[in-house]
Parts: C-alpha cells; sequence; structure tokens
C-alpha cells in the first residue's frame, strides 16, 4: 500500500462506529372484523390495516364476460352433401375440361388432314394439268396417225 522507501507509518484516526437505535415493535392487534352481507358488496368499503389505520374505498365490480353467442350445430349430413356437391361440381369440371380438350384435338387433327389433302391435290394437279414439253398444242397418235390442231397428217 506504502512505498519500501517510506520509513513512516500513517497516522492512525479516530474510527466512530454508529449504531442504529431499533424502534419499537409495532403494536400489533387483531383487526377488527367489519360485517360484510355475503349477497351484496357495499357502495363504499372499508379495511382495517393490521395496524389500526383504516382505508375506505369504492368496491369495483366484477367484470362480466360478454355472454357466448351460441353456435349453430352443423349436423353430419348437411357436410356430407355440401362435401358431396363440391366433388360433384369437381368432377364435372374436369369432365368439361377433358371434353374440351378432346374436341380442340379433333379439330387440329382435321385441319392438318385437310391441309394434307390439299397440299397433294394440288401437287397431283399439276402433275396432270401442266405441259408435259409439248408447245403449242395437244398432240394425240391415233393409229400411227398424228392429229395436230385438227389437221389430219398421214
Amino acid at each position: 500500500m506504502y512505498p519500501e522507501h517510506t520509513p513512516q507509518t500513517p497516522p492512525q484516526r479516530a474510527i466512530q462506529v454508529h449504531q442504529p437505535t431499533p424502534y419499537p415493535p409495532a403494536v400489533t392487534t387483531p383487526a377488527p372484523l367489519v360485517p360484510v352481507q355475503p349477497d351484496n358488496v357495499p357502495a363504499v368499503a372499508s379495511i382495517v390495516l393490521p395496524d389500526g389505520r383504516i382505508v375506505t374505498g369504492y368496491a369495483v365490480a366484477p367484470v362480466q364476460p360478454e355472454p357466448l353467442t351460441a353456435k349453430p350445430v352443423v349436423s353430419r349430413a348437411a357436410v356430407n352433401v355440401a362435401l358431396g356437391g363440391v366433388g360433384f361440381l369437381a368432377v364435372c369440371g374436369g369432365l368439361l375440361l377433358l371434353t374440351s380438350f378432346i374436341a380442340a384435338l379433333t379439330a387440329f387433327i382435321t385441319q392438318l388432314i385437310i391441309l394434307a389433302a390439299v397440299i397433294f391435290g394440288g401437287w397431283i394437279a399439276v402433275q396432270v394439268l401442266g405441259t408435259g414439253g409439248h408447245r403449242g398444242g395437244t398432240t394425240v397418235n391415233i393409229r400411227k396417225a398424228v392429229i395436230k390442231r385438227n389437221h389430219f397428217h398421214g
């Protein structure tokens, strides 16, 4: 606490000790009983504390909870009918979608068949009606005779 090079001892101080003074114990007398009617609460209530003091205040009425509204009981039959109706509507909707899909697929395949017929028919028409290298008229060979533009060449 003190450095070693100081040979002096610290001066002594006078110590004063304070002892608390106890209070005399409070006289505990039993609180007198206040008669209270059990059925109703008085408008102003008084309570006598153990040390003799009286505390007066207004009585607080207990909070009454709101009455619960009775919930209607739902029968199992009503629930089953409702669930059956929902299931029936789901099945009907699914069948409607399936029918629409099948109709659309049928129309698509029909369009493809018609397109193929038009393209193939056009190709055949070009082959039949197209010129095969004969310009200027139609040549028909009948018994080694050549008929050209309604003229007979024998």
